[in-house]
């Protein structure tokens, strides 16, 4: 390989600082936290305790959800971002894993909570109980079942993001 690029003109210890730089560059992009969701952002809480929520705005992903997970590491969670405010009911359909559910208002202010909200077991997303939506709200956080509870937020309480 070397040759070839040395007999097109190029010298080789130029070639050697290209095939270096390349090294550098794929051990820098495949350092660090990679996750498969790069719209996230950190929610703070009240108490100084932080976690990072993927980000979904696309209907899509606000339908499909936590659906299909199997668990969700103690720090994470998913923020749903609304056009603008409104009602929404939630629901656990194809939910594996107990979560709290928090609406917050347009200014990030907690006007409703859902605690300890367990999966749903039916396998017709018509036998699954909807949650929520008494408020308006323009976003929901879902996290761990317990989060909040363990952190002492409560409605009226203003999450940072």
């Amino acid at each position: 390989m070397w040759a070839s690029y040395y007999s097109r003109g190029m010298p080789v210890p130029l070639v050697r600082a290209w095939a270096a730089a390349a090294v550098v560059c794929m051990t820098a992009c495949s350092s660090g936290n990679v996750t498969n969701d790069v719209n996230t952002t950190v929610v703070g809480f009240p108490n100084g305790t932080q976690i990072t929520a993927e980000v979904k705005r696309q209907e899509y992903d606000l339908l499909r959800g936590m659906m299909y997970r199997d668990s969700l590491p103690p720090d994470r969670g998913m923020l749903f971002a609304h056009p603008s405010e409104d009602t929404f009911r939630y629901w656990m359909y194809q939910t594996r894993i107990p979560l709290d559910i928090i609406w917050l208002s347009r200014d990030h202010r907690i006007v409703e909570m859902s605690l300890d909200t367990p999966p749903c077991a039916s396998e017709k997303a018509s036998e699954c109980a909807n949650y929520g939506g008494n408020q308006k709200s323009q976003y929901v956080l879902e996290v761990n079942a317990g989060v909040a509870a363990k952190n002492g937020l409560k409605v009226g309480d203003f999450l940072d993001f």
